[in-house]
């Protein structure tokens, strides 16, 4: 388990992000037209997961617009919004917001993704979400870099994850 806080108060999460040099594990996960994506997808470009609880909440929004705008500047890099929020829910809020450079996809139906790569909260007022990560993998698959975001209300560091895309 990962021990994380929220506002102070210690939670947990169903393990340890997956290891840098591992090859990435496969998930299906829902997009925004309710169509069926998984990693192999965006086989051969890097990849940012942007995984966090829910886009109801300010810091997963702020990561949300940060990812997007990051994302417009990147060559051959794929960033992936990832929660339990309905895919619905996130196609509204990036509308709303007039986000184009992120993918969004929801693990809505059975948190499989959550807990294949060990970021659900399994205790707290939040247990069941996501917890606030970021995994970067590479164009063969393999993760180069993971961030598990301590305090849950904190957004991730943004320099760490694109100097790990470098």
């Amino acid at each position: 388990m990962a021990k994380i806080t929220l506002k102070g108060n210690p939670i947990n999460t169903s393990g340890k992000l997956p290891k840098v040099g591992k090859k990435a594990k496969n998930f299906k996960l829902v997009a925004a037209d309710l169509s069926v994506k998984q990693l192999a997808d965006y086989k051969g470009s890097k990849i940012v997961l942007n995984i966090f609880p829910s886009l109801d909440t300010p810091t997963c929004a702020a990561s949300v617009r940060h990812f997007n705008e990051a994302a417009g500047k990147l060559e051959n890099t794929k960033v992936l919004c990832i929660s339990r929020d309905l895919p619905f829910a996130q196609a509204r809020f990036c509308g709303a917001e007039g986000l184009e450079n992120v993918i969004t996809l929801s693990d809505y139906k059975r948190g499989k993704f959550g807990k294949k790569y060990n970021l659900e909260i399994v205790d707290g007022p939040l247990a069941r979400l996501h917890s606030r990560a970021v995994i970067v993998i590479d164009e063969k698959g393999e993760v180069i870099y993971t961030q598990q975001v301590p305090e849950i209300v904190d957004e991730p560091n943004y320099e760490e994850v694109m100097n790990a895309l470098k």
